[in-house]
């Protein structure tokens, strides 16, 4: 080997090696987190994409709360390594379940120090923390490993206003403000999805739902892919660096 390729070699391996990490529901997780016949995850796709290894960790019916009390954020931190990225969006499962906690819900309000008193099942009461707290809490755990985390906020349901999805909720907004309060990447998944829902239309982008307003088909799941791919391509994210040709040409431009 000449000494110049040994040279590269040994610094642009390391590198290669990379992990992207993803946490998150049914609407990333494989065959749709069990969400019914012919439903697939968007995670499912990002490998053609990138040219890093992907392992999805999304799990169907989870919250942020209800994945990081579950231990799974945990069991993910402890496989990152320095230089791996953890890819995390919640929300579809994060909202208030009236008067018996569901296990999901998040106390509501936009920061970190936001708590809720809420009734389980078995009529006890337990303190609840913020969509924040849980994401924010894993974020610290997989910088202090010396992973990248990235924040994307949720993917919108099959609902329209007129011609175009209806706008993001409450979460959308969270997960935007996560980004800005600890200086991290953050993909606008809702937004660059809808931008690619809208260019498609109602009649085509329906088609992409078999069994409800939420979970995608294979085909739709690919255009989830696609829009997260274009969202991340217009971030500072150094996980750019690992699109491939077929990521760099996904529709639309950014937001």
């Amino acid at each position: 080997m000449h000494p110049l390729s040994y040279f590269v070699s040994l610094f642009v391996a390391p590198l290669i090696s990379a992990t992207v990490y993803f946490a998150g529901d049914s609407t990333m997780a494989l065959n749709g987190g069990g969400s019914g016949t012919g439903t697939q995850g968007w995670g499912v796709y990002l490998p053609q994409f990138v040219t890093i290894s992907v392992v999805n960790d999304a799990v169907g019916g989870t919250s942020a709360r209800s994945y990081s009390e579950s231990g799974r954020f945990d069991t993910l931190v402890s496989l990152v390594k320095s230089g791996d990225y953890v890819i995390i969006e919640f929300g579809h499962n994060d909202g208030t379940s009236g008067a018996v906690d569901n296990g999901n819900q998040d106390a509501v309000g936009d920061g970190y120090n936001i708590t809720s008193t809420v009734t389980t099942s078995s009529g006890t009461q337990i303190v609840i923390h913020s969509f924040a707290y849980y994401i924010e809490n894993a974020i610290d755990a997989i910088v202090a490993k010396g992973g990248i985390p990235i924040i994307s906020s949720q993917t919108p349901d099959n609902i329209w206003n007129g011609d175009a999805i209806a706008p993001g909720g409450r979460f959308v907004t969270y997960a935007a403000s996560i980004g800005t309060r600890k200086n991290i990447p953050y993909v606008d998944h809702y937004n660059y999805l809808a931008q690619a829902y809208d260019a498609l239309g109602e009649t085509k982008v329906t088609t992409f739902y078999p069994n409800d307003h939420l979970h995608t088909s294979p085909d739709g799941a690919l255009v989830v892919a696609e829009a997260f791919v274009r969202g991340l391509l217009c971030t500072s994210s150094s996980l750019k660096s690992f699109v491939n040709s077929a990521g760099q040409g996904v529709p639309n431009g950014c937001l």
